[in-house]
């Protein structure tokens, strides 16, 4: 398969790349110098000599099980495989003669006796390794019939106890919804097994039975897929050398004919893939083994679910109403612009210039998130635009800007890999960025130790072969108390690197902030009436964070969806730099940021106080140099953020909205006042894939198109800009930036952009960070990480290597303020919320697509002993309120969470968890405090009268008029 757009070379080299000095070797005549500890096999590869092999693949540890890949070696006995066998200088390697061939092709001969002979019209014929090397070896007959205990078909047969074989067969396993097990294909190479255990950690695969009688199994009791631990992520199946583990996509779409290099549109790890196609139709995705934030992994949400870009559900034509209680009237693209255009200009001639905003999406590409907020300065002239990006991370944006003098992580992923201490708090990395979760997985295998600060025992604190050496299950709410116990310990045991603190950060406010963090009321011990967690477990994590060698803190919405969100940044990063754990390989600060571009979100001046590149709208020198570019005035007074901007309308102050690609009426906290605000605007243009919570209020529909659509760019976690690129035409018609253009056109704005390219080339113009991107230099890198400008041409893969950028480290004091939001006698629990596996965000693209079969709907995560107290069985209808909304779902009972803690997930709009969480926010950012809500839990018979009455209103709100 060719990839036109890259044209790196994709092949698979055997073995994995090694570091070390160059050693020189001759093979087949030819001398080839690699580094020490490489492999005869990838030593080869690298020569543009391939040797046959089905066991061996780059991503995976050599095996040595398959014996195809044996050569000769001069000066030594037997024929070893060149999988295994590492170079050493002046060995003469030889691959191909007479008694090599012959070996390899009774290898294959036995291969191909124990298989199904049905090529032409197997699955994978024209991508099928089995096949390749046959013809590869030159093998032309078999001479063995099929062993006993199969079929004609080689399909395998079943023994009983006495161990005589039954007519039954063993069927083909198609539980899983994206791809299918042959168990009769199997030649049993071992590799989905190897992948699923080195380079996705779940160990859901195992090799079972003897001889010709052996084969892959799921492990699970029924040993098939779906009931088994296999997560889905696909390493299995891209794994298989054969159709055994094939995708249901291939076996019905056929094999794809051409590939495009891609990332991924779902959380911040930025994976690559190559979207491999039929003419224009997408057969499926496969991770892109060159992409340098996921190394050629995946999860089941990139790997499978895409099938929501051809949902029924998607509204592909532009639509209209006067009122939100008419239905909807679908209208041409100018129809549908004028009217959008026009009613927004009348509420600005109404109302005043800032009754009107927009909302961008963290979903978007960096050029469309940039025109939309350039919409509401160079259009609207006001700085009415704000982001879910502050409803989830803006505190790590004011918090490490603060500390560093930059908002965003330290470190690339791979720095992962030279962690030997790694700090996971408020975050679920198994379940919202698998990806990362498996490569720090494998690091914890390779003998990391781990520290786990979460109110849930999420699956890193154990699963298959890792296990937590610390976890601290503290109540929600108290993160700061945490953070600074741990301070507290590491400066009153000395622990700190005075060095590091001497040379890198500001003595004086150390000072300060170590007599802070000593005084006795911020020990474990008096606080642990408070956090709930052992004073001696904290003690330990301390210590062992504070010299167990490189320490990695990584965080994620846990942290930041807290009253106090921005001062835990804080007190991260003071850890980080009390123990000198900042500036080089495994080290560091790192957020997760939950979706695919809420970096860039931010990057590109979504904020209603700064514009791109973090810089304040009040400094007249930033605001010359878009002034210049933009050829008008801007606003040096800030404007709205999303809660303002419903207050305002509510008050009748504010009265349009533009949103795009944002379900702010599910996403965000408070639905009830959300609805409320939305209901009083006069026009709120909803620019999305589909009729979503937020659009039941809208009075203008813009449809939306998929990543798959569109070119341009995400920034992920670790600040690495990732090239978008159109797979296929937009079904809509054009793509995001192209509406947003025709929009300020339509209001007046003579925009001229003809390809996402001149985006990036003003961003670049105008944002220091950005100032040396471009999308040739993304094409020759793959991707870059900002800040990518004169000094740093190629990236900075690793920020505050030499100092910080804000000059020195400033410690900060960190003082536990304790939530509004408290527990009492009518609400005696705390809910917190978060994401599973196999959903995204508020579900819009995900529910669409067959990862339902996982998580259906929404439950209530709640300890046994509150259940008990409550008369709760699992399985029950619960009722779930708190002081500002109610709803009713099924209850799980589990000791995941402790005494007094409840767990849900929001990405199922029946539920609408929201309804239950409060509008109390960080002090600095407003990011709402999702993870702190009072509550109480008793049975229930079903949905909530409040439930029922919303989705009625929904329903109809989507009505949408039969066409003329």
């Amino acid at each position: 398969m060719k990839d036109f757009i890259i044209p790196w070379d994709d092949a698979d080299m055997g073995t994995p790349a090694r570091e070390g000095p160059p050693v020189t070797l001759t093979i087949d005549g030819f001398d080839v110098t690699v580094p020490e500890g490489t492999s005869v096999m990838r030593a080869a590869a690298e020569a543009g000599l391939q040797i046959p092999k089905l066991c061996a693949s780059d991503n995976m540890e050599a095996f040595g099980s398959c014996r195809l890949c044996a050569v000769e070696i001069e000066g030594r006995r037997g024929t070893p495989a060149s999988c295994t066998t590492p170079v050493t200088p002046g060995m003469v390697v030889h691959t191909q003669t007479p008694k090599i061939v012959k070996l390899r092709r009774s290898v294959m001969e036995l291969y191909i006796s124990d298989h199904p002979l049905d090529c032409l019209t197997c699955s994978a014929n024209g991508d099928c390794e089995l096949q390749d090397m046959a013809g590869m070896v030159g093998l032309r007959d078999v001479r063995y019939r099929a062993p006993a205990g199969r079929d004609a078909a080689n399909h395998f047969r079943t023994r009983d106890t006495s161990g005589q074989v039954n007519p039954a067969y063993i069927p083909k396993d198609e539980s899983n919804p994206y791809f299918t097990y042959d168990p009769a294909k199997c030649i049993v190479c071992s590799r989905c097994v190897r992948a699923c255990d080195e380079v996705q950690g779940t160990f859901a695969l195992t090799i079972e039975g003897r001889g010709f009688d052996s084969r892959v199994s799921f492990g699970a009791r029924t040993d098939d897929a779906l009931a088994s631990d296999c997560v889905s992520c696909g390493a299995c199946v891209q794994a298989c050398p054969t159709a055994t583990l094939q995708e249901k996509s291939v076996i019905e779409l056929g094999t794809p004919q051409r590939s495009v290099i891609t990332t991924c549109a779902y959380c911040g790890v930025g994976c690559s893939f190559k979207a491999e196609l039929n003419g224009d139709r997408l057969v499926r995705m496969v991770p892109y083994k060159h992409g340098k934030a996921n190394r050629g992994h995946s999860c089941v949400k990139g790997r499978f679910a895409y099938g929501y870009a051809n949902h029924k559900d998607r509204i592909l034509n532009p639509m209209i109403r006067d009122r939100i209680d008419q239905p909807w009237r679908e209208v041409g693209w100018d129809e549908a612009l004028t009217f959008a255009a026009r009613r927004m200009r009348g509420l600005q001639d109404r109302y005043g210039r800032n009754s009107i905003g927009v909302i961008t999406s963290s979903r978007s590409t960096n050029e469309e998130t940039y025109l939309v907020q350039k919409l509401a300065r160079a259009v609207f002239r006001n700085n009415n635009t704000d982001t879910c990006a502050r409803v989830c991370h803006s505190p790590t944006g004011y918090g490490l800007g603060q500390a560093f003098g930059t908002s965003a992580g330290t470190q690339d992923f791979d720095s992962v890999a030279h962690a030997d201490v790694v700090v996971v708090i408020g975050a679920n990395p198994t379940d919202g960025h698998p990806v990362f979760a498996s490569r720090l997985k494998k690091r914890l295998r390779q003998g990391a130790r781990l520290i786990v600060i979460d109110p849930r025992r999420i699956d890193l604190v154990k699963s298959p072969h890792i296990r937590a050496a610390h976890h601290l299950p503290l109540r929600p709410g108290t993160n700061v108390a945490v953070v600074t116990a741990m301070a507290h310990v590491i400066v009153t045991e000395g622990l700190m690197d005075q060095a590091f603190i001497r040379e890198r950060c500001d003595w004086d406010e150390f000072q300060d902030y170590a007599a802070f963090v000593a005084d006795p009321r911020h020990s474990p011990e008096a606080t642990a009436m408070l956090t709930g967690v052992n004073p001696d477990d904290l003690r330990a994590a301390a210590r062992l964070y504070a010299t167990g060698g490189n320490g990695a803190i990584y965080y994620g919405l846990g942290v930041t969806e807290h009253s106090q969100g921005s001062t835990t940044v804080m007190g991260i990063a003071n850890l980080a730099m009390l123990t000198g754990n900042i500036g080089r390989p495994g080290v560091g600060v790192n957020p997760l940021r939950g979706q695919n571009n809420v970096q860039g979100s931010c990057d590109m001046g979504s904020f209603p106080h700064e514009l791109p590149g973090y810089r304040h709208v009040k400094n007249p020198d930033v605001r010359a140099i878009f002034e210049e570019a933009w050829g008008v005035p801007i606003d040096p007074e800030p404007g709205l953020r999303i809660p303002n901007m419903l207050d305002a309308a509510v008050e009748g102050t504010f009265k349009g909205l533009y949103c795009q690609g944002e379900d702010i009426l599910q996403s965000d906290p408070d639905t009830k006042h959300v609805a409320a605000g939305l209901a009083a605007m006069e026009c709120v243009i909803v620019h999305d894939l589909f009729l979503n919570e937020t659009a039941n209020y809208a009075h203008v529909f813009l449809p939306g198109s998929t990543f798959l659509e569109k070119d341009g760019t995400f920034t992920n976690a670790e600040r690495r800009i990732n090239r978008v690129r159109r797979v296929m035409a937009p079904r809509n018609g054009y793509a995001d930036w192209e509406v947003t253009q025709l929009l300020a056109n339509a209001m007046g704005a003579g925009w001229t952009y003809t390809h996402p390219a001149q985006i990036m080339d003003e961003i670049a113009a105008t944002t220091p960070s950005f100032a040396g991107v471009d999308y040739a230099l993304l094409e020759e890198k793959g991707s870059v990480q900002w800040p990518c400008n004169e000094a740093h041409p190629e990236g900075t893969p690793l920020m505050h290597v030499d100092g910080f950028v804000r000059g020195r480290g400033r410690f900060i004091v960190t003082e536990y303020v304790a939530t509004d939001e408290r527990t009492g006698p009518r609400f005696p629990l705390l809910l917190t919320t978060g994401r599973i596996l196999s959903q995204y965000n508020v579900g819009a693209q995900t529910r669409r697509t067959e990862n339902v079969v996982w998580h259906a709907e929404d439950v209530l995560e709640i300890h046994p002993h509150d259940a008990e107290v409550r008369g709760v069985s699992d399985g029950d209808w619960v009722h779930l309120a708190s002081r500002a909304g109610e709803t009713s779902l099924r209850a799980v009972l589990t000791d995941r969470v402790s005494p007094g803690v409840v767990y849900t997930t929001f990405h199922h709009p029946d539920t609408q968890a929201n309804v239950i969480t409060t509008d109390y926010s960080d002090w600095a950012t407003n990011c709402p405090e999702y993870k702190v809500t009072a509550v109480q839990v008793r049975l229930s018979n079903g949905p909530t009268d409040w439930q029922e009455g919303y989705n009625a209103h929904a329903e109809r709100a989507r009505r949408i008029l039969a066409a003329e």
